[in-house]
């Protein structure tokens, strides 16, 4: 009866067995075939399946998936097995090669060169799908690949940013590198990819990775990064604040800290487009960008390298709401370059860009100090400076804004005019001043003659001052010299009453 007993209780099976049971079973011709040698015949499966490692895809998304040998082409395989071969093949090109030496890993270099071209053309095809298996291995792949640390940089300049005048450096590693960017575009890109999946892989460290590559120094890869943060911001909504507060940290740090970075043209260009779908009215966070970061990168030297993008951008932002104009010229004022003659030309074309949309109201509010600074720019020995400032004035929009306020405007460039027509040297410029004060003429004559006589008034008086000024130290001179010294020691001697301030 007890023997009859223990005969019922399951028996643990031994090692052998639940290795079989994993493993190849002899047994089980389900996923293989019959094969016959010299009379012999064996079960085996096919070679080109195995089990996904657990390590590249979490176990949870593994359940029950296969996957394909990397080797082997789409074409050779059905169509229910394409999707395991394409994960796959994403999980082979995780790994990274040194191409500082073009000889070693030469096979294994061009072997992964080869599939990322397929993953590519598998990718174009429309024949993926991106489930979550998918899109994690598609998001390791790239993330291994592209997301580095950048060598030191030996830049000669110390201004930052990439010089206008020198040659770019080129990643030796970019023929993988643009397919790698190129399939991210892609994948990205792709109809069917659904981004409440997407997004938890595309996070916010991703992200902060991806624009810390903006740094690179090849500008063919920051090219790329430029197309694919766009595509991003635009798809991937729950991004976009982060995106926002990442770039302006980046712009934050350029100018205030370190002044060195190759992307930041980049990143404004991308902002540029951002700018013109920003809502009515302006939220108080893009307004801030505008005033905290934008305006703020004119003040760097190499502000020429990303000048146009910059300006760009700032033209976005007065377009939307013109209010900022007055805001955007007390900037640009307070940034002004006093000996950067090639910044100050970059200055007044932005100036004039910006003027064209300003109201009367908001140039009311500015036009004081604004052209106090333009006939500092009228008076300059830079030619090119003098012209730019002289050529302001042949805009329809800023002419009729001075001949609405003339009374105050005309009054603060009139001394420049005359000092130009007296004393600069330029003989282009001096014919813009004489057609300028044509001009201003005709617009009101009798207010230039009042400030001609003014002029001269102050003249006058200025040659007064100067006068009772050299008589007063002439004094002074004479004092100190007929003093005696007694033991090295000069006797105290009254000062001069002088009325007038030195």
């Amino acid at each position: 009866m007890l023997k009859q007993i223990l005969n019922k209780i399951p028996r643990k099976s031994p090692k052998g067995d639940s290795q079989d049971t994993a493993g190849n079973d002899p047994g089980d011709n389900s996923n293989g075939f019959q094969c016959t040698i010299g009379g012999g015949t064996f079960s085996s499966r096919f070679n080109v399946v195995k089990r996904v490692s657990s390590a590249v895809f979490p176990a949870s998304m593994m359940t029950g998936l296969e996957a394909v040998e990397p080797f082997m082409s789409f074409k050779d395989v059905s169509n229910s097995q394409k999707q395991n071969l394409f994960i796959s093949k994403l999980n082979f090109c995780c790994k990274v090669y040194d191409f500082s030496d073009s000889d070693k890993n030469y096979t294994e270099i061009n072997s992964k060169h080869e599939t990322l071209i397929e993953l590519v053309e598998f990718v174009s095809s429309g024949s993926a799908k991106f489930n979550e298996s998918a899109i994690a291995a598609m998001c390791k792949m790239c993330a291994i690949n592209l997301f580095r640390v950048f060598p030191p940089k030996y830049r000669s300049n110390s201004s930052g940013g990439e010089a206008e005048d020198e040659e770019p450096i080129f990643d030796p590693a970019w023929s993988h590198l643009q397919i790698v960017y190129d399939l991210l575009l892609r994948f990205i890109s792709y109809n069917s990819l659904d981004a409440k999946v997407a997004k938890k892989y595309v996070d916010d460290s991703f992200m902060s990775r991806m624009l810390d590559l903006f740094d690179s120094e090849d500008p063919r890869e920051r090219d790329c990064l430029k197309t694919i943060l766009h595509r991003i911001y635009g798809k991937f909504m729950v991004h976009r604040p982060f995106i926002r507060k990442a770039v302006s940290n980046i712009i934050y740090r350029f100018v205030f800290e370190t002044e060195r970075h190759n992307g930041i043209a980049e990143l404004l260009e991308i902002f540029g487009s951002v700018i013109t779908g920003f809502a009515l009215p302006l939220k108080e966070e893009h307004r801030m960008f505008l005033l905290r970061a934008l305006i703020p990168l004119h003040k760097p030297k190499s502000v020429g390298v990303y000048h146009q993008q910059l300006t760009y951008c700032v033209i976005q932002f007065v377009e939307k709401d013109p209010k900022l104009a007055s805001d955007v010229i007390k900037g640009l004022l307070k940034c002004w370059p006093l000996t950067n003659s090639q910044k100050e030309l970059m200055f007044l074309s932005e100036l004039e860009e910006v003027l064209e949309m300003t109201s009367l109201v908001e140039f009311q509010k500015i036009m004081v100090p604004l052209f106090r600074r333009i006939g500092c720019c009228l008076t300059s020995s830079h030619y090119q400076v003098a012209e730019r400032a002289h050529l302001l004035w042949n805009n329809e929009h800023v002419l009729h804004l001075v001949t609405q306020n003339r009374q105050v405007v005309l009054p603060l460039v009139f001394s420049s005019l005359e000092q130009n027509i007296q004393n600069h040297w330029n003989q282009a410029v001096l014919n813009l001043t004489r057609n300028l004060k044509k001009i201003l003429t005709e617009m009101d004559e009798e207010l230039m003659s009042a400030c001609q006589r003014k002029l001269e008034e102050d003249n006058f008086l200025s040659n007064v001052a100067a006068e009772k000024r050299r008589a007063t130290w002439e004094r002074l001179e004479n004092a100190t010299a007929v003093q005696p010294v007694c033991n090295n020691i000069f006797l105290s001697v009254e000062p001069a009453t002088c009325s007038i301030t030195c």
